[in-house]
């Protein structure tokens, strides 16, 4: 679930606690109504509970990024992709590769972000397209993708000024230093977002969960509209 549909989701709860506000003020103020109105709010109360677990449920799909083209999953980090690359190094060139016992440029990437939960293209045209731009060499960071050769060839940049890439026919995957500057690249593609982007989003989505159990447990509407009003005003 992405935020937008997180979104989504609160704004039907928030309309269906307005019915609810609705309700308890048209109750008379008798003891037959008043008993009426014990049961409404016990009715709300466990409404109010199962609205926290879906939201509950919604935050934390919001909070983890959907496993789309470009996108990072979870708390996958530029590291753990470099890590990844180099548990191919010496697997020989393979035109159209995409495996262990052979591999392309561009198969390399795919396969690399796959065993880290994080679909991309295939090709190279797809992947050059994907995340956010970087704008120079001096700025790339581990598990940026660097593509040259007019967008015919991609390397994973491993930091410390080296690149992993599956260079060509007659060669194995190789961990390299930089051959390449600014002018010889295409562009630089970062999947991976930064880590304090994704600590501040998590530290948002958690505060108001904390804030929707609070509602769940008081059985108070009022409370479980604060919370979804809070995690309304952290996702925009």
């Amino acid at each position: 679930m992405t935020m937008v549909d997180a979104l989504s989701r609160i704004s039907t709860i928030q309309a269906t606690l307005a019915r609810f506000d609705a309700l308890n003020a048209a109750s008379a103020p008798t003891a037959a109504a008043a008993a009426a109105t014990t049961t409404t709010t016990a009715d709300s109360t466990g409404t109010a509970a199962t609205f926290a677990d879906a939201l509950a449920a919604a935050a934390s799909k919001a909070t983890s990024a959907p496993s789309g083209a470009g996108v990072a999953t979870g708390s996958v980090t530029g590291t753990d992709i470099v890590t990844s690359a180099q548990k191919y190094l010496g697997v020989p060139y393979v035109f159209g590769g995409t495996s262990s016992s052979g591999m392309d440029c561009s198969g390399l990437v795919q396969k690399v972000y796959a065993d880290m939960g994080i679909s991309v293209p295939r090709l190279v045209s797809g992947q050059m397209k994907i995340g956010t731009e970087v704008g120079s060499l001096a700025d790339a960071k581990p598990g940026d993708l660097i593509v040259t050769g007019g967008g015919e060839h991609i390397l994973i940049y491993a930091g410390n000024h080296k690149v992993i890439h599956a260079p060509y026919e007659g060669r194995t995957v190789c961990q390299v230093e930089a051959y390449m500057d600014d002018s010889d690249i295409d562009t630089i593609r970062r999947v991976i977002p930064d880590a304090p982007a994704a600590s501040s989003t998590a530290s948002s989505a958690s505060a108001a969960l904390t804030a929707a159990k609070a509602a769940a447990t008081s059985g108070t509407a009022d409370l479980l509209s604060a919370a979804l009003a809070s995690m309304m005003k952290s996702a925009s």
